[in-house]
């Protein structure tokens, strides 16, 4: 019993602490100090992710001016709620203020629609879709088996298939979300103007130049003072590891 109690109380006080520091950061970021601000919402952090404070954190960033960690954490909060509106459009807004305007590479229009599709929703959701489409499966096959109208079998024996394949595209796309948020690969450049190398050594052969903000995608994460990336357009190079932040 006694276990129980210090257990809730201390449950009740994190949860204090928690709220307390949340309004630290909320007031001063009212106030415009932006700075105390940013190290109230970075300590909210270190108890968990959480989108809104992730969200807050980018508000923050873009008001003191730094555009890479803002789009950095406006991306970090996507992550965990692809379905914001709110986010979404500031991260737009930070990107429209990025010197680097690459154009993705081409592909299928279906690809695009199936990676934006399963990128919309997290991997919770998908799951309990699956979860909640294969109960839903279950209740239209007795429909079919117990139900002595021909109409009523007919249509629950059609919708079952139905909803056995969304209940097997959910199943596969919460997989798939499961493992992009395990082996994340994706990174924001944060020093304002970085050279790329040919290979992983300073006196490598220059390649290119991206500048802060710009995203890209980790394909060699081996070395520890060097990461190969790629861009969206497909350039590929190495970087420094202090130069990028993952998201």
């Amino acid at each position: 019993m006694k276990k129980i109690l210090l257990h809730i109380i201390l449950v009740l006080f994190c949860a204090s602490l928690h709220a307390n520091i949340k309004v630290a950061a909320d007031s001063a970021y009212a106030i415009e100090n932006y700075n105390i601000a940013i190290e109230n919402y970075k300590q909210l952090l270190e108890n968990g992710k959480h989108a809104d404070v992730y969200y807050n954190l980018g508000n923050s960033y873009y008001k003191m001016g730094d555009i890479a960690r803002a789009i950095l954490n406006y991306e970090r909060a996507l992550t965990l709620k692809p379905w914001d509106d709110d986010i979404q459009h500031n991260l737009e807004l930070a990107r429209n203020k990025t010197i680097d305007k690459i154009v993705p590479q081409s592909e299928m229009f279906f690809v695009t629609w199936i990676k934006n599709l399963i990128a919309s929703l997290t991997m919770d959701v998908w799951a309990t879709i699956s979860i909640v489409t294969f109960i839903i499966t279950l209740i239209l096959l007795l429909l079919y088996l117990l139900s002595n109208k021909l109409v009523i079998r007919k249509i629950s024996f059609f919708t079952s298939i139905f909803t056995l394949i969304l209940c097997a595209s959910s199943i596969i796309f919460s997989w798939m979300q499961f493992n992009r948020s395990k082996n994340r690969s994706e990174a924001i450049v944060i020093n304002s103007a970085v050279d790329v190398k040919s290979t992983p050594n300073l006196t490598g052969t220059d390649v290119f130049v991206i500048h802060s903000g710009t995203k890209v995608e980790i394909v060699d994460d081996t070395m520890t003072e060097w990461k190969e990336v790629r861009l969206q357009d497909g350039k590929i190079g190495w970087l420094r590891t202090n130069d990028i932040e993952k998201i």
